[in-house]
């Protein structure tokens, strides 16, 4: 869809500077983006040798654009070989800091467990010698359906050490879901729990993974961690106890190297817009790009305790949870549960005990904690060694950046709102926070080495304070390189818009729209396909439902365009409630109205439950507009369409939640 028609309506003039102290120590300063803009190919390859190389790359970039039908390839340190695991522990130990704790574990019982450097080398080489007498070899596909654990991080980081592609799943998955990846990958070994904690209860959860696996030909065996002590169903000969092989295991394993583009792992969108696109990510470019990043726009320090809130099988915990932090040798906090067990200040109990310097979550659980919390956290909790603060999923709606600044952040603390996708690999848009002046809603500008700009439908970058597609202009190392078994379709939805344009033959595109401000901010407007077109006005839905957002009796907001057979469309808006004061249709409304303009006032508003979100916390809206077409076809006496794929939705009971609350809703314009 083309958005370049559309201006940003939604204004914002607060700005804060860096702090004088921060930006007087930061990790990378404002020169790094003449240094990256110069020569960004020798930027990459000095952000490269912050790792250990077995071999040195030959030749830093190679590129193969998508020109005359071809699929793109992008080739990163040809030559260099490198062990992932080696770079997140060994080196680490190696160095004299074995004994530096590595995580702080929480499971959502309340059982702590702190491991070390050297315990994780320990536990990683372990398991390592379990995959192999299990006969896992380099290239190797394991599917990982575990919760938030220690030893999530473990087989993740042995399948790294031997080679093997690890591809992680939710542990809340459905069969089916598990089964598609499972049958995508052509994966050897699964590797489960007998059940894990999911809000106080002890969930059995093998049942689910023996429907996914039954009857799959590659897979050959079932790798299964006891967590709950529950009775599990087993198949002798395949299934296999993690106690029994990896616990009995030798500690003692001497990593590889692998050449720099040997696969990494496979990432599946989250079906939003059609069938999960399994990503490949590469070895050595994604760990530098991943490394560098985290180092960079969290400036981290040796002293941190990094804590990113994200499921473990969300790319942002492969970057900022994995292999980030332990590339660079931070101490993280993992915690396995929900927010709100037992209570809703779970997660400020953690800050506190564990000390907590850097917290980076998405902006759902911001407003969350907005709707729970009221205009201030509750009392008793000291946040003090907070000192970075982070968001990402979706744009973060300005309200709650400053919220979220003032109450964890003693109004003083940065916010790095950072825009990246599960295709990019790491942060591509990001401020600095030794460097960058903020504005609440704005991720800023793209990171040093990464050209990202909005362009219209010709490939022009727009005018400020105009709407664009957000597209990358030219390669980079953290970069997905193919969609696993279709390339065909990697170049279909990533590069065939703008295949031809620019210096390096193509643009990537992202799916999202954007605008650009005058001092070359960007900032998100939403997906491309959640563009509203009113009477030929187009309206971000990002920036509607951060109007609705800034009404105190809105805790979230959920805005889709449905058919209107005079405007072409019109603006339904889905809203669940803050608890402060009764949501009034007319109020919110009249705040569109006055925040944005008359065109972007939602023509139905409707209070619901909750909003059906992905695990990332994006919330997806063509269900909303699917939802509301389908009461439309249900009281005409005609079949709805499917609602396509579900299956990544992190509570799907909010689908049938709404279309109940929708039987009652008078459908007509007010």
């Amino acid at each position: 869809m083309d958005v370049s028609g559309s201006e940003a309506r939604l204004h914002e003039s607060r700005s804060y500077p860096p702090p004088v102290d921060l930006a007087q120590k930061a990790n990378v300063t404002a020169e790094a983006y003449a240094r990256a803009a110069a020569d960004p190919t020798a930027f990459w390859e000095d952000a490269a040798r912050r790792l250990d190389w077995a071999e040195p790359w030959h030749t830093a970039h190679e590129w193969d654009p998508p020109v005359d039908g071809a699929v793109p390839a992008a080739r990163w340190f040809l030559g260099g070989r490198l062990n992932v695991a080696h770079n997140c522990v060994d080196r680490h130990v190696e160095a004299g800091r074995g004994d530096k704790v590595a995580l702080h574990f929480e499971g959502e019982p309340g059982d702590r467990t702190t491991v070390t450097y050297a315990d994780l080398q320990r536990r990683i080489s372990q398991a390592a010698n379990g995959l192999l007498a299990l006969g896992i070899r380099p290239g190797d596909r394991v599917v990982i359906y575990l919760p938030v654990l220690v030893e999530t991080v473990v087989i993740t980081l042995a399948c790294a050490r031997i080679g093997a592609v690890h591809s992680l799943v939710f542990g809340g998955f459905s069969a089916e879901a598990l089964r598609f990846r499972l049958a995508d990958t052509g994966a050897r070994l699964l590797v489960t729990s007998d059940g894990q904690f999911r809000r106080g209860t002890a969930t059995e959860v093998k049942s689910t993974a023996d429907i996914a696996a039954a009857g799959l030909p590659d897979l050959e065996h079932v790798l299964v961690l006891r967590r709950t002590d529950q009775d599990v169903p087993w198949t002798e000969g395949r299934d296999v106890w993690w106690h029994d092989l990896v616990d009995t295991a030798s500690p003692v394993h001497e990593p590889q190297p692998f050449d720099a583009e040997h696969p990494l792992f496979i990432i599946y969108t989250s079906g939003t817009t059609g069938k999960p696109k399994g990503l490949v990510h590469t070895s050595g470019g994604y760990l530098a790009h991943a490394s560098w990043a985290h180092w960079a726009h969290f400036d981290a320090k040796p002293d941190d305790v990094h804590w990113c809130t994200a499921d473990l099988a969300w790319v942002t915990a492969h970057t900022y949870e994995i292999y980030g932090p332990l590339s660079n040798g931070l101490t993280q906090v993992i915690y396995e549960g929900t927010p709100d067990t037992p209570d809703r200040e779970r997660h400020l109990q953690i800050i506190e005990r564990y000390g907590v310097t850097v917290y980076y979550t998405a902006p759902t659980l911001i407003r969350t904690f907005m709707t729970w919390f009221g205009a201030d956290l509750p009392a008793g909790h000291d946040l003090s060694t907070l000192r970075l603060l982070g968001t990402v999923g979706e744009a973060i709606n300005p309200e709650a950046w400053v919220w979220f600044r003032r109450n964890f952040g003693h109004d003083e603390l940065p916010v790095i709102d950072t825009w990246w996708q599960s295709e990019t690999g790491a942060a591509m848009i990001a401020p600095l926070p030794g460097v960058t002046t903020l504005t609440p809603g704005s991720a800023s500008v793209p990171l040093p080495g990464i050209d990202a700009a909005v362009v219209d439908e010709n490939g022009d970058e727009v005018a400020p304070g105009r709407s664009g597609t957000l597209v990358v202009r030219r390669p980079w190392p953290g970069m997905a390189r193919t969609v696993w078994g279709d390339p065909q379709r990697y170049r279909d939805a990533y590069w065939a818009t703008y295949a031809g344009h620019g210096a390096w033959g193509g643009y990537y595109v992202a799916g999202d729209g954007a605008t650009r401000d005058a001092d070359g901010s960007i900032r998100i407007l939403g997906r491309l396909d959640d563009v509203v077109n009113v009477s030929g006005h187009r309206l971000s839905t990002i920036e509607i439902e951060s109007a609705l957002v800034a009404h105190d009796t809105v805790g979230e907001a959920g805005t889709a365009g449905v058919a209107d057979p005079v405007t072409g469309q019109a603006v339904v808006a889905f809203v669940t409630g803050s608890g402060r004061a009764e949501v009034s249709t007319t109020a919110l409304r009249d705040e569109v109205a006055r925040a944005i303009g008359p065109v972007a006032k939602p023509r139905h508003i409707v209070v619901v439950e909750d909003l059906p979100k992905t695990r990332s916390g994006k919330i997806m809206r063509r269900l909303l507009a699917q939802l509301w077409e389908a009461e439309h076809d249900r009281r005409a006496g005609r079949p709805a369409a499917p609602l396509g794929d579900t299956t990544s939705l992190q509570n799907p009971w909010a689908v049938d939640d709404i279309a109940a609350v929708l039987e009652n809703v008078e459908l007509r314009t007010p």
